[in-house]
């Protein structure tokens, strides 16, 4: 018995240090695919960053991002996390009727106060008093359809739903009857385009503006399987989502002016098919100022949304009663320089940020 529990020990210990040796010497990646970020790279191995302990910190870091097989021992965890020890998440991801969905609370309501004073700020500063309707709709994450693990806290959508609604320069216009579970992908955070014609409905007829049709449009599938952000994060086999784009004539005749490239493009990118994140198809993804001309729009129409990345797909359902779009996302451009670009005058004007962001609103700059 003893003999066994000896070799037992020098057999964990070989392993262990076959492990250390092999991840020393395993060719470095730059970035983890799957979770979407880059990862920690080897430090470089110096007397002063020895002696100073700096060396060994970073060295534990890499380590763990550049471990051999790293990517099937994420898995194993997390299916041992989530079937064999029965927890309601991984790494902050928990599954519920067939989704994964992010743990979210609670609701932050300084961060509530945040974003509805700078909202009132841009619709202030621009326009007040020029002739334009004003609207206001939160993009509720898919967490307010799901089910969280039983003894986990959920935020407050109610009293975030309450705060926004209490803005009293634009009208409030709730979606959450427009929307269920099954609106958003499975494997990711964002809604999918072919289930938001009730929602682009209700926030045209808001605006006063032409109310699309399922009969203007033509649902495209791309073939490139859509693996989203949550399933990676969950570390779990998830089966790929459908990217569906809906498709009109219209839509195929407006140019999408990118500000931050200086190059006019189309409204869906297909370009982005190789890219990290397949949802960026939808008006090239993350873009701080874009300008939507649509030819068979009205001359006269302008829209400004001020958005976050769910506006992508929604934003293209709303072009056809405008002849001008202007999309600002106030993450990564401040509300302030917004004139600097462009000429908004006698605009409408559409806030559109989903909870995650509201939640979060330190991300809004003016």
């Amino acid at each position: 018995m003893k003999k066994t529990r000896q070799y037992g020990v020098f057999l964990a210990a070989a392993v262990w240090l076959g492990l250390a040796v092999l991840a020393w010497v395993y060719p470095a990646r730059a970035e983890s695919e799957a979770e979407r970020r880059a990862l920690a790279q080897k430090p470089g191995l110096t007397l002063g960053s020895v002696l100073d302990g700096s060396f060994m910190a970073k060295f534990e870091t890499a380590a763990q991002d550049q471990f051999p097989f790293r990517e099937g021992f994420r898995t194993v965890k997390a299916a041992a996390s989530y079937g064999v020890f029965r927890q309601g998440d991984n790494n902050g991801i928990y599954l519920s009727q067939g989704h994964a969905a992010k743990l979210e609370y609670p609701y932050n309501e300084s961060a509530g106060d945040r974003a509805a004073n700078l909202f009132q700020k841009v619709y202030d500063g621009y326009f007040a008093g020029r002739g334009g309707k004003a609207v206001f709709a939160v993009v509720p994450d898919k967490g307010c359809y799901l089910a969280a693990p039983g003894g986990y806290p959920a935020m407050d959508y109610g009293a975030l739903f309450e705060k926004m609604k209490g803005q009293d320069w634009a009208e409030f216009v709730d979606l959450t009857d427009c929307l269920t579970a099954d609106s958003y992908y499975r494997t990711d955070t964002h809604w999918r385009q072919e289930a938001l014609l009730p929602a682009a409905e209700k926030l045209a007829l808001a605006l006063g503006s032409a109310v699309p049709t399922g009969e203007s449009y033509t649902p495209e599938a791309l073939e490139t399987p859509f693996y989203g952000v949550y399933r990676g994060q969950a570390a779990l086999p998830m089966k790929a989502d459908t990217l569906v784009m809906m498709t009109s004539p219209v839509l195929e005749n407006c140019t999408v002016y990118n500000y931050e490239t200086g190059k006019t493009g189309k409204v869906y990118d297909l370009t982005k098919l190789d890219s990290r994140d397949l949802y960026d198809v939808f008006l090239s993804g993350p873009v701080s100022l874009l300008e939507i001309t649509n030819p068979a729009g009205p001359e006269n129409k302008t829209l400004v949304v001020f958005r976050d990345s769910f506006g992508s797909s929604l934003v293209p359902l709303l072009v056809e009663g405008y002849g001008r779009v202007i999309l600002a996302d106030l993450r990564y451009m401040p509300g302030s320089s917004l004139q600097d670009y462009v000429d908004i005058s006698g605009a409408d004007v559409l806030f559109l940020y989903s909870t995650l962001v509201l939640n979060n609103s330190t991300l809004l700059r003016w």
